[in-house]
C-alpha cells in the first residue's frame, strides 16, 4: 500500500465491526502503512479490516500499556498516528501532519484536540473537549505505562499540538455509555487492590460530589444540557461504583 506520507496508522480492535470501516477509510490512500492490532475479535473486524491493509496482526490483549507499546513497535515508519476503532482523522488534521512531515521538527510527538460524541452529539463543555490527546509521535520517543486502566503516556522530548481534530465515536447511544462506566469501574477496582492502594467510603464519596461539581459547574457540563447532566452524574456514579467494586473484592480476599 502507497500513501502520500511517511506514517503508520496503528489501530487497536476488539469485536469493532461496526466501526473499524469508517476508521481505516478515513487515512487508507494518505499514510503508507496501516497496522491493525487486533484482540481475538470474534465478528468481522479482521475481515473487513484486511479490505484495508495486509498487516493485520492477531495478539491477545494483557493490559492495555504493554498491547499498545508491543503494537507501535510493529510500525516501519518513524511516525506512529495511533487510532481507536471509534476515532476518524479530520482533513484538517491530515493537511497539519503532512505539514510537519515537510519541515524539519524538533517535536517528538504531537497533541491533537480530540472532539467526543455521544451518538452524533458532540460534547463541548464539561471537560470533554478540547480534551487534547497524545496520537502522533516518533516511536522511538513515546511509551505507554504498562497499567490495567487509564494508562499513562510518556513523551521523550518537546510536544506540540495540532489545531484540527480526531472525531471521537465515544458511544452509541446512553446504554453504550453506561456500559462503559460500568467495565472501566471493574479495571479500576482492580488496579487499586493490585496497587495495595487504601481506599474509604467517605474518601469515594467525597470523589464523587467533586466529580459532578468539577465537570457540570466548574467545567460548565451544563452548558451541553440533559447530556452534560448525564456524563458529569455518571463521573459521579463511576466513582462509587468502583469503590464498591474494590470493597468487595477485598472481602473476598
Amino acid at each position: 500500500m502507497s500513501g502520500e506520507v511517511s506514517v503508520s496508522c496503528v489501530v487497536i480492535t476488539k469485536n469493532e465491526e461496526a466501526k473499524i470501516e469508517e476508521c481505516l477509510k478515513s487515512v487508507h490512500g494518505w499514510v503508507s502503512e496501516i497496522i491493525v492490532v487486533d484482540d481475538e475479535s470474534t465478528d468481522r473486524t479482521v475481515e473487513i479490516s484486511r479490505k484495508y491493509t495486509d498487516r493485520v496482526l492477531i495478539r491477545r490483549m494483557d493490559n492495555e500499556g504493554r498491547h499498545r507499546n508491543w503494537a507501535y513497535a510493529q510500525a516501519k515508519n518513524d511516525w506512529v498516528l495511533s487510532l481507536d476503532a471509534d476515532e476518524r482523522v479530520s482533513e484538517g488534521l491530515k493537511k497539519e501532519i503532512s505539514e510537519v512531515l515537510n519541515k524539519d521538527t524538533s517535536f517528538s510527538g504531537f497533541t491533537t484536540p480530540r472532539r467526543n460524541l455521544i451518538g452524533d452529539y458532540w460534547l463541548r463543555w464539561g471537560g470533554q473537549y478540547p480534551a487534547a490527546q497524545l496520537k502522533f509521535f516518533r516511536k522511538d520517543r513515546f511509551k505507554w505505562e504498562e497499567a490495567e486502566v487509564h494508562p499513562r503516556a510518556f513523551l521523550s522530548g518537546s510536544c506540540g499540538h495540532f489545531n484540527s481534530d480526531i472525531i471521537h465515536y465515544s458511544w452509541n447511544d446512553f446504554a453504550h455509555f453506561f456500559d462503559k462506566v460500568n467495565s472501566q469501574s471493574t479495571l479500576e477496582a482492580k488496579k487499586w487492590i493490585h496497587s495495595n492502594r487504601k481506599m474509604s467510603m467517605p474518601h469515594a464519596f467525597w470523589r464523587a460530589v467533586d466529580r459532578f461539581f468539577r465537570k457540570f459547574i466548574r467545567k460548565k457540563g451544563y452548558k451541553d444540557g440533559f447530556y452534560g447532566f448525564v456524563v458529569a452524574f455518571s463521573d459521579s456514579v463511576y466513582q462509587i461504583l468502583s469503590y464498591a467494586k474494590y470493597w468487595e473484592m477485598k472481602n473476598k480476599q
